[in-house]
């Protein structure tokens, strides 16, 4: 009995993901992807001084004409901005705005860790929003800045 019970939750396990959604609202999220970070992690490693690569990959359910991307670490329950380079997620990303409703896109960015940056725990957010500020997509990456 005791080895069906660590079968199922080795099962479960292999399936985790290393993030969770937050209220996704007008897209389906199917992959996220972050450099150096393994679909079986807890969190990720995000080093300092370096940049991080993430990817989305979702399907809008409806036509979106723009799309902001918008980063928060979260410490202590509170949001702080981690600031992009580039906001607009139809420039430099892969996205070609407008998004057509129920397509699959892929969405990659960097996000640079500064140096200055603490050596912390912290759940990164990451959101997409409309030009109007409704939510496309939001998931939370466990991270550990080392």
């Amino acid at each position: 009995m005791s080895l069906y019970i660590v079968f199922a939750i080795l099962l479960a396990s292999a399936n985790a993901k290393f993030y969770r959604d937050c209220g996704t609202k007008l897209a389906t999220v199917e992959n996220v992807g972050v450099s150096g970070c393994k679909d079986s992690a807890t969190q990720c490693v995000l080093r300092r001084n370096t940049n991080a690569t993430i990817s989305i990959e979702f399907t809008p359910t409806q036509e979106l004409k723009a799309v902001e991307a918008v980063v928060h670490g979260i410490l202590m329950n509170l949001p702080v901005p981690f600031p992009l380079p580039q906001p607009d997620a139809c420039k430099d990303s892969g996205l070609t705005c407008p998004l057509a409703a129920n397509q699959k896109v892929k969405y990659v960015t960097s996000l640079p860790i500064l140096k200055s940056y603490p050596q912390i725990t912290v759940d990164v957010k990451w959101e997409l929003l409309t030009d109007d500020d409704e939510e496309v997509l939001c998931v939370i990456i466990p991270a550990k800045i080392h």
